[in-house]
């Protein structure tokens, strides 16, 4: 076997971690030999209150809420300091740099969203005016569908740093992925995990992107064999179920302007020789949402089955209600 070492770059944060560990772990177990590095992003920066974020990137490229945690990364892929990148997938853009590569995406966890609450199990029992914390527009939105009456907190930080804001006080409730909380050993703290009719999730969440360079464009012309032999080992790690799923959710996404601040959730999974792919968009008031659920038998193509799913929304009203709720 060739000894390229695989070099892993990873964020900080004790969730990021974890999952470079488990890939790394995986990839040993093919015989390869792995190292990780810890990248700091801006993302990471900003969950520090002394930091005043820049209104663009080092390189002049304006600053946005999904490139934040992994413009580091990808610019050290690019140059080869490291060989791949470990995302959590609901973070990668839809559409990546020519040089880059989706090279696999393991087997998925739960995607659903977890409300966390000592004092009362389920959303439906929080009093009136109660307070959230989650910034996502996505889920505000939809709570909102479901409970008009409570507010939402801004709390920034990793999941360990948001349960202790939230076991402080400083919010009613917590709405987190499920994902994280299971992969860190904290389910004790999953008080009840919404349905995907409730709260879709995100296009992608509860799964792993595993980006490399593309082995189409080497970057090392001296070396050419390098990246696709990196290609080659990363990719020995997908589950076809799990990347049919999230092709066709991100599908959605993409046809509805693929960015992570819009209050859109696409879900897709696999029952007997069906796919099922739900979606919804949610009035940033939670008023008014359109929601389709699409079936489509085993060898239909995820983007074709994305495509259109986002066409049905459309026809329901979703572009109406993202202009509505888009930030001015």
């Amino acid at each position: 076997m060739n000894t390229y070492t695989i070099r892993i770059g990873s964020r900080g944060s004790q969730l990021a971690l974890w999952q470079a560990n488990h890939v790394a772990a995986e990839l040993r177990s093919h015989g390869h030999t792995v190292e990780i590095e810890v990248i700091r992003t801006v993302g990471d920066r900003m969950q520090d209150p002394s930091f005043v974020a820049p209104a663009t990137f080092e390189d002049g490229t304006p600053l946005d809420a999904k490139g934040i945690f992994i413009k580091e990364i990808e610019d050290a892929l690019l140059v080869g300091r490291i060989d791949l990148a470990v995302h959590s997938l609901k973070d990668l853009p839809t559409t990546l740099h020519e040089r880059f590569a989706l090279a696999a995406i393991p087997p998925r966890v739960d995607a659903r969203d977890a409300f966390v609450c000592e004092k009362h199990w389920g959303l439906h029992m929080l009093p009136s005016d109660s307070t959230i914390a989650t910034t996502s527009p996505r889920r505000q939105a939809m709570i909102l569908a479901l409970r008009p009456d409570v507010r939402f907190v801004e709390m920034r930080g990793n999941i360990d740093t948001r349960l202790r804001k939230w076991s402080e006080g400083q919010a009613d409730a917590l709405v987190l992925a499920c994902a994280g909380l299971d992969r860190l050993g904290h389910t004790e703290h999953v008080h009840y995990r919404f349905s995907v009719d409730e709260l879709t999730p995100a296009p992608g969440q509860g799964a792993l992107g595993l980006e490399t360079r593309s082995a189409e464009h080497p970057l090392d012309t001296e070396d050419p064999e390098r990246d696709p032999f990196i290609y080659k080992a990363v990719r020995a790690l997908n589950d076809p179920d799990a990347e049919f799923a999230t092709q066709a959710e991100r599908a959605v996404l993409n046809a509805l302007g693929g960015g992570c601040q819009l209050p859109l959730g696409a879900y897709c999974h696999r029952v007997d020789d069906t796919w099922h792919l739900h979606a919804m968009v949610v009035a940033r008031d939670g008023e008014q949402a359109a929601h389709v659920i699409k079936k489509a038998p085993l060898g239909t193509a995820a983007c074709d089955l994305g495509a259109s799913v986002a066409e049905a929304l459309i026809e329901r009203g979703a572009q109406e209600l993202l202009a509505e709720t888009a930030p001015a």
